[in-house]
């Protein structure tokens, strides 16, 4: 499944720090499909193909809890456009 993270960045230089680490750290089975920034820092979106919101939740706010407030969500893949193929 495609998980959405969308985060309200508070230290833009540590939340993408963080986020590199823990990128280089997936579990197994888990895929990066996208990374993007708001122009000023502030807000960001991770899509990650992984079992569910709440896996990627645990994983990733040991990572950028500190950072940022997220939402972790489910995308809709039979409605998304431009979504690969889990």
């Amino acid at each position: 499944m495609h998980v959405v993270a969308i985060s309200t960045v508070s230290d833009s230089d540590l939340f993408w720090n963080a986020l590199k680490l823990a990128y280089g750290q997936l579990p197994a089975g888990a895929n990066r499909v996208l990374a993007i920034a708001s122009t000023d820092g502030t807000g960001a979106i991770n899509v990650v193909v992984h079992g569910s919101p709440e896996e990627v939740r645990s994983f990733f706010e040991e990572h950028i809890g500190g950072y940022a407030a997220t939402d972790y969500v489910e995308a809709d893949a039979a409605n998304a456009i431009g979504l690969p193929v889990a």
